[in-house]
């Protein structure tokens, strides 16, 4: 089978794709057929490597993680033999390859007929953008401000806020043709958030405040956010693209704001049942059409590099897609 791994630190060029023979599942764990996989933006930053005092670090060689939809095809000792011919959607490790190994644990189930960009966003992507919502304790009427609204996680986070009830969506991006797609997916209000004046674009359109902030930017950007919050307003940290983890100024706080860290990782170690639930729930949004993945480009798996190319400029609106067989 191919894949692809990178043997040293650097740009999209030093993801290599190979020849070796397919996985054996250890114990608990399982072989998918790989049909897509949807490719993650952290793994652009592992790639480069950990720079000095960077918090992207991971060893080498670089094994990408994705967003895996395939079949399952074999199991290993203590897995379920009935899983082999389900279809399923798996956040995995070597994820770049025809053939994965992945949990039986956190297998979802994918809905008969769901399209791979949707059937891609339930290993990870969907359960990260309604846990923050609910991490967030959002409630009916409240107003939302989502960062980097046009990538994997925002386009979704925006259309959740709005099936949940927010009362106002304001969505930020980088450039026109990305503010024109985050209204286009249920935005009210688009911002450029690579304009300095940007925190005055959002009080404009929230006089009183945001109630909520998503952000998974970092530096600068959070810390302007902190003071966008309403009384009571509650910001829930979920990456740092930036690598700029500032520390959180605390007199910021003293106005009644909260700021929650969440970790999917984490989140179904401590509450595996209630994260199993809302898989089933966003599998069910997907299936009657009222959650949609914007699928950016389809790529074969030769063209990895090509779809990090793509990560890094940042040019992507909505999913980037590999597909193994093609």
């Amino acid at each position: 089978m191919r894949r692809v791994r990178y043997y040293e630190y650097g740009g999209p060029e030093v993801l290599t794709v190979e020849d070796v023979e397919p996985p054996v599942p250890r114990a608990g764990r399982v072989l998918v057929r790989a049909e897509a996989i949807g490719v993650n933006f952290v793994d652009t930053r592992f790639r480069r490597g950990p720079g000095r005092g960077g918090i992207f670090q991971r060893p080498l060689p670089g094994r990408p993680t994705g967003d895996v939809v395939g079949t399952v095809t074999a199991v290993g000792p203590g897995a379920d033999p009935k899983l082999i011919g389900r279809r399923v959607a798996t956040l995995a490790e070597d994820a770049y390859a025809e053939y994965v190994v992945a949990e039986a644990s956190w297998l979802a189930d994918v809905p008969a007929g769901l399209d791979p960009g949707d059937a891609s966003m339930l290993a990870m992507t969907g359960p990260v953008a309604l846990r923050i919502l609910r991490a967030a304790q959002m409630s009916t009427g409240d107003t939302v401000l989502v960062h980097a609204a046009a990538g994997g996680v925002g386009h979704l986070a925006v259309q959740l806020a709005k099936l949940l009830g927010a009362g106002t969506v304001i969505g930020t991006a980088r450039s026109s043709r990305k503010l024109d797609f985050v209204r286009a997916v249920g935005a009210d209000v688009a911002v450029d958030y690579a304009r300095p004046d940007w925190p005055e674009e959002v009080r404009a359109a929230a006089p009183r405040g945001v109630d909520v902030v998503l952000d998974a930017v970092g530096g600068s950007v959070l810390r302007s956010s902190l003071g966008l919050l309403a009384p009571f307003g509650r910001a829930v940290v979920y990456g740092a693209a930036t690598g700029d983890l500032e520390q959180i100024p605390v007199a910021e706080l003293f106005a009644l704001r909260s700021v929650t860290g969440f970790n999917l990782t984490a989140w179904r170690r401590e509450a595996p049942d209630q994260a199993r639930r809302e898989t089933d729930e966003l599998a069910g949004l997907f299936a009657s059409g009222r959650l949609r993945t914007t699928v950016h480009v389809r790529l074969p798996l030769a063209e990895a590099a090509t779809a990090h190319e793509i990560m890094d400029a940042r040019s992507h609106l909505g999913r980037v897609l590999l597909l193994p067989h093609r």
